[in-house]
């Protein structure tokens, strides 16, 4: 799965569950300043990524997430790896 296609996924994610538009959220969108998500939000955006991806993540994975672009590379990451 490429980069892009998983930050098609986050913004359908945050389109669907916080009714921001897809064309608001782009990898240097900071997800509290731009997007006025807080911990909670994250938290269920994470719980649906999960579910969509069927990868698993943890708390740590996403301790110092500041912008799209973080989760994006996270994700990336935790898939790159998971196929090895």
């Amino acid at each position: 799965m490429t980069k892009e296609e998983i930050l098609e996924i986050l913004k359908q994610i945050i389109e669907k569950n916080f009714e921001i538009e897809p064309d608001k959220v782009s990898v240097e969108s900071n997800i509290v300043q731009d997007l006025d998500l807080d911990s909670i939000d994250a938290t269920d955006m994470v719980v649906e990524l999960q579910r969509r991806l069927q990868c698993r993540f943890t708390h740590e994975d996403f301790k110092t997430v500041k912008t799209v672009g973080d989760i994006v590379n996270i994700v990336a990451s935790k898939i790159e790896n998971a196929d090895r």
